[in-house]
């Protein structure tokens, strides 16, 4: 049975290789939104950029133990009964992950710069349905890491 994820994924140089496969996560995830909520996530997701170069990667590092402890029951309940991937396991749990998982980025916001306050606060209402939809994806890249 694998550790903690804290263990599996902050450790050493794992921390460095995670925050650069979650930031692929997010761009992948940004690029393939379409129709009109899609164009304003894009937008957002750009001005977000644009704002400070390099702020994706930077706020995935800092905010990246937070989303592990976030994480980490789910991943204590998926190794007890490990069936299937990890990320249908999370994908089982939409609304629980999805929220923890915001939970971690309102409390970052809420202390941002107003730039970025602005942009997030134009993201967020779309930000379970979106966080819900990387779910697959986010429980591959845990557990390739962590597993």
């Amino acid at each position: 049975m694998a550790g903690t994820l804290k263990v599996g994924m902050l450790s050493g140089d794992r921390r460095s290789k995670v925050v650069t496969d979650l930031q692929a996560l997010v761009e992948a995830e940004v690029a393939g939104k379409s129709g009109l909520s899609g164009g304003i996530i894009k937008t957002g997701y750009a001005a977000a950029k644009k704002v400070k170069p390099g702020f994706v990667g930077r706020a995935i590092d800092s905010m990246l133990e937070d989303f592990v402890a976030a994480l980490e029951p789910h991943w204590a309940a998926y190794q007890a009964q490990p069936a299937g991937d990890f990320g249908a396991f999370l994908s089982r749990r939409p609304q629980e992950v999805s929220q923890a998982l915001l939970e971690v980025t309102d409390r970052r916001a809420k202390g941002s710069s107003p730039a970025v306050t602005s942009v997030y606060s134009k993201l967020r209402p779309k930000g379970q349905d979106n966080v819900i939809d990387a779910l697959p994806r986010l429980g591959e890249l845990v557990q390739r890491h962590a597993g």
